[in-house]
């Protein structure tokens, strides 16, 4: 399975299934279809990449866009639409529902959540399908670089992986890999940390390692953390403004304000050239083709050189190698485990649309034990939703539409408070380990994310606890007694309820502002 707004189209009153063919959405827009017969799946089963489905700009979102959607799920008769993909596809997924409702379409839509950054994650979904695949792939690479880097003992190696508002493949690569540095925008935009400190806390750790007769190392950052910095960000917004605007590429180095341009100019030639690139279809920047690792690399030697010049570092010179480890990943053979998820997730998608639900996506609790405790269901896509909220006068107000948004690394969770207990060692003692590729069979075929299993996220799970104490307050509150246990059972009552009703509310927590009839 793979990320982007890719098509699976389903058929019940005659059997069969079609596929958008090899042009994501842009098939579902001009009713072009394949068949899937199992002869045509055969070439495809258990295979990587999306050569299958396809893509293109991965939305659905114009009003040119959804009527031509609704178009092919009226001319081909369709009793179900589903959308494979991440925030951006899902999201477009539940207003497509609503319209279609809205429009007395009998085509029901559900999602499929799909996305090799994993940064689709919520209280219903724990980790998308893809994710697991991507980390043992980087994570092997990540590992050969290090091998590499302790062989030769002159070299830092800056790896640069997908991942672009969440650092989550960079994390779980860290903790199967245990590379020397992992600088995540999560933590760079929590502490708000400029470029310069960024470079500083590198070389800090570079000459740390020289005082133990180290000269070589891996580090690891996602391709987002570019914008996590934040003059960066600030840059990459007044160009993209530009870029709306129409300026031509060419002037708008000479449209920038005073403070831009000076660190345009700042920044290396190679960057700024990329800085400049054409917008992705979501108005982003082009991160995957901005050098963030060069950049880095970059600023640091030329900060080595300058704490050399003033004596206070006396190791070798530094020496640096760059890699991207990007998209290249999910045409691996799949593991075991997205497998397995892949194919509980179009199961649990079938019975969806055969039930008549429409704006849901298919989930699965529990994923951290063996396929046989799994939990499916189906969560409404809107409970995923949420308005950005900014702070405007008096207070915080929702901006903009509805929408899921990528989730990112939870500082205060499990995964990232290991990462934190060996940071010291995987700096300083060289710490490596070598995951090796890709098990289908043997102990290893089993493996599963580490921030997966290590993470307490059994959703559903705590519903049932939830119940089950409700019942019990029910079996000792009941009539016949003491006043006393009836009265510490309204006061905990309120108490709860208070405390509920506060976390409730629209601006301080993120909750879905609108649902289907």
């Amino acid at each position: 399975m793979w990320s982007g707004a890719s098509m699976m189209l389903s058929r019940f009153t005659i059997p069969r299934v079609f596929s958008t063919d090899l042009c994501g959405t842009e098939g579902l827009f001009a009713n072009k279809t394949l068949e899937i017969t199992n002869d045509v799946l055969a070439s495809y089963k258990n295979q990587g990449g999306f050569d299958l489905l396809g893509r293109s700009i991965d939305q659905i979102r114009s009003s040119k866009q959804v009527s031509a959607a609704m178009t092919t799920c009226q001319d081909l008769n369709l009793d179900g639409l589903v959308i494979v993909g991440g925030v951006t596809s899902n999201s477009d997924a539940a207003q497509l529902a609503e319209t279609l409702v809205q429009k007395n379409c009998k085509t029901k839509v559900v999602g499929v959540p799909v996305s090799l950054n994993g940064d689709l994650k919520n209280q219903f979904v724990e980790t998308t399908v893809g994710f697991d695949t991507v980390c043992k792939v980087n994570s092997q690479l990540i590992s050969n670089v290090c091998l590499d880097a302790i062989s030769a003992g002159k070299y830092y190696y800056f790896v640069r992986l997908m991942g672009r508002k969440a650092s989550h493949v960079a994390l779980e690569c860290a903790l199967q890999s245990h590379p020397n540095m992992l600088i995540m925008g999560e933590e760079v935009a929590l502490s708000k940390l400029t470029l310069m400190e960024v470079i500083n806390k590198i070389c800090d750790g570079v000459q740390a390692r020289a005082e133990l007769g180290k000269h070589h190392g891996v580090l690891l950052i996602p391709e987002g953390l570019i914008e996590s910095i934040p003059e960066m960000y600030a840059l990459i917004q007044e160009i993209s403004i530009l870029h709306n605007n129409n300026v031509p590429v060419t002037e708008i180095p000479t449209q920038l304000s005073p403070w831009a341009a000076a660190l345009f100019q700042f920044l290396p030639p190679f960057i700024r050239r990329e800085l400049l690139l054409h917008q992705e279809s979501d108005n982003s920047a082009q991160l995957s083709q901005i050098d963030t690792e060069q950049l880095l690399a970059h600023l640091v030697e030329a900060e080595m050189i300058k704490r050399t010049k003033e004596g206070r570092y006396k190791g070798k010179k530094f020496s640096s190698v760059c890699h991207f480890f990007g998209y290249q990943a999910r045409g691996s053979l799949p593991s075991n485990f997205d497998c397995d998820y892949a194919y509980v997730l179009g199961h649990i998608s079938l019975h969806m649309i055969a039930a008549g639900l429409t704006g849901y996506m298919a989930t699965v609790a529990n994923l951290k034990d063996p396929v046989h405790k799994w939990r499916c269901a189906a969560a409404p896509l809107t409970a995923m939703m949420s308005v950005r909220r900014h702070l405007r006068g008096p207070g915080a107000i929702p901006i903009g539409k509805p929408a899921i948004h990528p989730s990112p690394i939870d500082l205060k969770g499990k995964a990232y408070e290991l990462l934190r207990e060996k940071a010291s060692s995987f700096l300083l003692d060289d710490f490596y380990r070598t995951p090796g590729g890709i098990q289908f069979e043997g102990p290893g075929s089993d493996a599963k994310p580490i921030t997966l299993t290590i993470e307490d996220q059994d959703y559903m799970g705590d519903i049932e606890m939830l119940k089950l104490y409700l019942d019990k307050v029910k079996t000792i509150v009941k009539p016949g007694c003491s006043r006393d246990t009836l009265k510490a059972a309204i006061s905990s009552m309120i108490s709860v309820t208070h405390v509920l009703t506060v976390m409730s509310h629209p601006l301080n927590a993120e909750l879905p502002l609108y649902h289907f009839n």
